[in-house]
């Protein structure tokens, strides 16, 4: 929905609320014109259901109104004596519209001495349970969402099996685009296949204000721009749409910001012809083949334990192992082989025939030696031809939502020639440092600033998936932090210190209490 179709359904809506409500807003002695004023009736009404008044803010917060809508129904219906289970009932099941039968048929006797306590044990349950979960969903959508790592595209810096903090407000939390869903879930139901939320209607993008801009080598949470996820969904198609919000979840680093020319060169990144600075956590890993000379024992398993190598792959010479093959090696790890008696050869496995299979798909570049290539910026304006338009074909088409037709050489935009395009969005370029095993911008291109998520920035738990008893949870890594310079460093001794404190004055404040009571 656009920006005016959401403004006529805003409308429609209070004059909805305005037919239903306006004789319980006379008979609580209010003026019956108080339930037409948009946003004003709401801070009116909460006045009337003895609500604080900051209870108007979540009515217009996407998701979260979805809970509070239910809340806002029985709280007004009970404010006119209207207490029964039955009433309750049809409150909810009438999505609010019972309201008007009352409105319009009932005797209406406003209570304005109502008790807000719960009058039975399950009903201060479900309030408690209510006020918890919005809260949970406040912060899940808007400040700190929990994500895990299922893949090794950064591994060094994020493994398989670290569980994360995402903060949503260093980048600007986003404002969910799909309105009706169930909270705290992403794009289907736990346990089924079938999807949590409803594709329409749909709010435009927003983004509140952040705190920083997206930094080259920062690693991002974004939405996966081409999510082709149609198992849950619809079998007969390789493509299933989804909306932006509701893309699988990918974490990679951000190598290219707006404006910037990238290109690879052997593997390595290079911005505007410089190459590409990374911080000491980050740490590139490329495929190496490894010769042995045949005749020299080389202690292999204290290699891969000093290294954290789980996954080498040997390759047999009919009844002799001579060549290993390492899927995820750093350039300090491969000298190390390089160093070590018996090996004869390191070699770094870099691409240098055309692959067809990367972005744009113009059998051009390959994973290793690409580019150079412009990361698009809002407001630039890039020429249009034939020879330019694989790389923005997708951003004008699918990300900002235009039609585009192609006759022989002509491009037309919305029915109008086009010889220049001008980007609506900012753009980024993202890459796992594991650069042979990641899935990333090299194969299906820009990731649009609408797809942005968040920031990581706490591992509150890592679980090793070859680990067993307590050595399945990786300690040194509990409670490390994402960014900064230097090795990560957990603070999970100082957490379970302040856990101790915690509960010691907890025990004496209550003994001291009873003392004094």
């Amino acid at each position: 929905m656009s920006a005016y179709q959401w403004f006529v359904f805003f409308l429609l809506i209070q004059i909805v609320h305005f037919l239903g409500t306006w004789k319980l807003y006379q008979s609580a002695g209010r003026k019956r014109w108080e339930a037409a004023i948009p946003v004003y009736n709401a801070i009116v009404l909460m006045k009337i259901i003895k609500r604080p008044t900051w209870w108007t803010v979540l009515l217009f917060l996407p998701i979260i109104n979805l809970i509070m809508f239910p809340v806002i129904w029985v709280e007004t219906l009970r404010s006119f004596g209207k207490r029964t289970a039955l009433d309750t009932f049809l409150g909810i099941v009438t999505l609010g519209l019972y309201i008007y039968y009352v409105n319009y048929t009932q005797k209406l006797v406003y209570v304005s001495d109502r008790s807000l306590i719960p009058q039975n044990k399950t009903a201060d349950t479900i309030s408690s349970l209510l006020f918890a979960v919005i809260v949970a969903t406040l912060v899940h959508t808007y400040l700190i969402q929990p994500f895990t790592i299922p893949t090794s595209s950064l591994e060094k810096s994020l493994l398989v099996g670290d569980f994360l903090f995402v903060s949503k407000m260093n980048y600007g939390a986003r404002v969910p685009m799909t309105t009706i869903a169930l909270p705290m879930v992403h794009d289907s139901i736990p346990l089924t296949k079938s999807k949590s939320y409803l594709i329409k209607p749909q709010l435009p993008y927003m983004r509140l204000p952040g705190i920083q801009n997206i930094e080259r080598a920062d690693i991002v949470v974004f939405n996966w721009p081409i999510d082709t996820v149609y198992k849950f969904f619809d079998t007969s198609k390789r493509r299933a749409y989804k909306p932006v919000d509701k893309k699988s979840n990918y974490v990679k680093r951000c190598v290219g910001v707006p404006g910037d020319n990238l290109s690879i060169k052997d593997g390595v990144v290079y911005i505007d012809g410089k190459v590409l600075q990374l911080s000491e956590r980050a740490k590139p890993q490329y495929s190496y083949k490894i010769a042995f000379d045949g005749t020299t024992p080389v202690n292999l398993e204290y290699l891969f334990q000093d290294l954290s190598i789980t996954d080498p792959a040997f390759f047999l010479n009919d009844t002799k192992r001579d060549t290993l093959f390492l899927s995820a090696l750093t350039d300090l790890g491969a000298q190390k082989f390089k160093n070590t008696p018996g090996i004869t050869a390191v070699i770094k496995q870099i691409a240098k025939e055309a692959d067809n299979s990367v972005f744009p798909h113009i059998n051009k570049w390959n994973r290793d030696n690409y580019g150079p290539i412009y990361i698009p910026e809002q407001g630039k304006i890039v020429p249009l031809n034939l020879e330019t338009l694989p790389f923005y074909k997708s951003i004008i088409t699918d990300y900002e939502n235009n039609d585009l037709k192609v006759t022989g050489s002509e491009i037309r935009i919305n029915g109008e020639v086009a010889t220049t395009y001008t980007f609506g969005q900012n753009y980024y370029w993202m890459m796992g440092d594991n650069r042979h095993n990641s899935e990333d911008s090299r194969y299906w291109g820009f990731v649009p600033e609408n797809h942005i998520v968040g920031k990581p920035v706490f591992i509150w738990l890592s679980i090793d998936p070859n680990g067993k008893g307590i050595n399945k949870v990786r300690w040194d890594r509990v409670f490390t932090t994402v960014s900064g310079e230097g090795q990560p460093q957990s603070y999970f001794k100082l957490f379970l210190l302040g856990l101790v404190l915690f509960f010691v004055g907890e025990y004496f404040w209550k003994k001291r209490k009873e003392k004094n009571g």
